[in-house]
């Protein structure tokens, strides 16, 4: 990987919390332009290995570059601000809001338009093109004045694609995208997100392996907040200590192991 382009690097990336280490040692090199997993057994510093890359948390040691800036130590809006831009597990949409009413929130965070109360609805209607624009990148054209709240599952979890998408994020993160759905959402969200990852980079936790295995190009496995394995699909799942970390067994059984 010395020759690619990489958009995001983390080296020596640690965080402890009184005494207790979550994240240790840990390198990343997310190349511009792909779809990368971070994988591994709950417990593995996932969740925390994103909000240090985030800036959610400030790391113990080691240093994160994005787009070859060093960020290790600036503030999570400035990194937002800067193109990398994290969705989270629990969905933040706003659920008495209308679809459209959401994405316009979003695109007035990203514009600076956030607390000018005093602007005209006419004024902020501006945004609603965009708004809609981005409903139908995610398929929600037809949700746009439905309450959040009355949306299924699976196209909340849409909608917040489309507010991520609203902060026009060169690196978006994406955490436990899929988490909860059914096969036909799955499938839907699986799809979104290769299409949304065109012209831009993706990081994202997943538990789902049939969603690793069709959408990433790289994978990071993780194990007691340390990198255990890296590589393709089909190179981590073969990897004994990939399948031992997960089950102790079979790469049949890892395939399943954390659906």
């Amino acid at each position: 990987m010395d020759n690619e382009d990489l958009i995001l690097q983390a080296r020596n990336l640690g965080k402890d919390f009184r005494g207790f280490t979550a994240v240790n040692g840990v390198d990343l090199r997310i190349v511009r332009g792909s779809i990368h997993a971070l994988i591994g057994p709950n417990g593995a510093g996932k969740t925390t290995c994103f909000n240090l890359l985030t800036r959610f948390l400030p790391a113990s040691r080691g240093s994160i570059h994005f787009n070859g800036v060093d960020i290790t130590r600036i503030a999570p809006q400035e990194v937002a601000c800067r193109g990398m831009v994290r969705s989270f597990q629990i969905s933040s949409i706003f659920a008495q809001l209308s679809a459209l009413h959401n994405v316009r929130i979003a695109l007035q965070r990203a514009t600076g338009l956030s607390y000018h109360f005093w602007r005209s609805g006419q004024a902020l209607r501006q945004l609603d093109e965009r708004a809609h624009e981005l409903l139908g990148q995610v398929g929600l054209s037809a949700d746009a004045n439905r309450r959040t709240v009355e949306l299924p599952y699976g196209r909340k979890r849409a909608l917040e694609i489309a507010t991520t998408l609203a902060a026009r994020p060169e690196l978006m993160l994406l955490d436990e995208p899929t988490q909860g759905m059914g096969h036909e959402d799955v499938a839907h969200i699986t799809e979104l997100i290769r299409r949304v990852a065109v012209g831009r980079t993706v990081l994202m936790v997943e538990h789902n392996m049939g969603v690793v295995a069709g959408l990433c190009d790289r994978i990071t496995v993780l194990a007691r907040g340390s990198v255990l394995s890296e590589g393709s699909y089909a190179q981590v799942s073969a990897d004994p200590a990939v399948r031992e970390a997960y089950m102790g067994g079979s790469e049949v059984e890892l395939q399943g192991a954390v659906h």
